[in-house]
């Protein structure tokens, strides 16, 4: 069994690959780490060129696109390791990028997953969208981040160079203890892609462990490498599987009222792109809700599974579309979230 296992999952991404991929080779020579690519059905030939250009990577060939989670999943049953590291193939790595987080998961037992700061590959001194210095949730399931609060993305100015303890760790690049993942059941293929990573969090804390963000490790992720930000397709799914993760671990007690909010705050958002002329994303915020309508029984199957009992305190226990529409608060540092160290 090797130590540390970098995968990275393709479909269709030969031009990130031609890219990135020679400096995770580069960056990446510890004699007890691997790279694999996990091929999910790519038709763009980018798996040949692989094997034609770097004889060291390791590659995973499956004949169809099972997403980012199933084909994540589907990954890591063929590798044995004792950390997995979730990398995309639009992410730029630095000298000295990975052994931060090896040690650190070394030294700390109970931490389940860490990333790195995450910054924009073509904004180099600001902050990436889907990362930044670590994820968190408010109490009606809408993502934001140590450095990016919706579109609001501060710049870098190590305002964040600090340990925190985050709710999330972003699927971009995500090192995860594979003990933790196999108790925990690794990511929900239903939610196909986006949000499932915060899912798998959500379930690394229901378990007693610790999710981080070292920013000692830095990264540069371009973004949008498999959906462009603002498509149907991602709107679509980034709504419905908000709606997934909340239905899936809310406390009892919280869950009905909760779905209610969100979904008069979604009708919201609906309005706002209206306004914005945006009206596919309309449509994909009313599928989003139509199809978790549709899935409720299979979900009802997921909560027993889970059976959360209370949120963790790194939830925001307050609305963020309110903190930063109506209130003004732009940044994460206006916010008061516990157990950051």
């Amino acid at each position: 069994m090797i130590k540390t296992a970098i995968v990275i999952l393709n479909w269709n991404g030969l031009g990130w690959l031609q890219r990135f991929l020679g400096g995770v080779v580069k960056y990446s020579t510890d004699p007890e780490t691997a790279i694999y690519i996990a091929d999910n059905g790519s038709t763009d030939g980018s798996a040949d060129w692989i094997s034609g250009s770097f004889s060291e990577v390791k590659i995973i060939r499956f004949e169809q696109n099972h997403g980012f989670a199933g084909g994540y999943n589907l990954a890591v049953k063929q590798i044995e390791a004792k950390y997995y590291v979730l990398l995309n193939s639009d992410v730029e790595v630095t000298e000295g990028w990975l052994s931060p987080l090896v040690k650190f998961m070394d030294q700390n037992e109970e931490v389940a997953s860490c990333q790195p700061k995450i910054r924009s590959f073509y904004t180099r001194n600001s902050f990436e969208y889907g990362g930044a210095a670590g994820g968190y949730i408010d109490k009606y399931g809408y993502t934001f981040c140590r450095g990016r609060i919706f579109e609001m993305i501060e710049k870098d100015f190590g305002q964040y160079d600090t340990l925190a303890d985050i709710f999330w760790s972003t699927g971009a690049c995500m090192i995860v203890r594979s003990e933790a993942w196999k108790k925990c059941g690794g990511l929900d293929g239903d939610f196909f892609a986006h949000m499932e990573e915060v899912d798998l969090c959500w379930r690394f804390h229901n378990a007693g462990l610790r999710v981080v963000c070292l920013p000692e490790s830095v990264v540069y992720h371009a973004g949008g490498g498999a959906l462009p930000y603002g498509s149907e397709q991602k709107t679509y799914l980034n709504f419905r599987n908000s709606l997934y993760l909340l239905y899936k671990n809310l406390p009892d007690k919280q869950l009905r009222q909760t779905i209610l909010i969100r979904g008069i705050l979604d009708g919201a958002a609906a309005i706002r792109f209206c306004f914005l002329g945006m009206v596919r994303n309309v449509r994909a915020i009313w599928k989003a809700h139509r199809d978790f309508r549709k899935n409720i029984q299979s979900l009802k199957k997921k909560r027993n599974i889970v059976k959360g009992e209370k949120n963790s305190s790194l939830i925001l226990n307050k609305s963020i579309v309110f903190r930063f529409y109506l209130k003004g608060e732009r940044t994460f540092r206006n916010l008061q979230i516990q157990n950051q160290s």
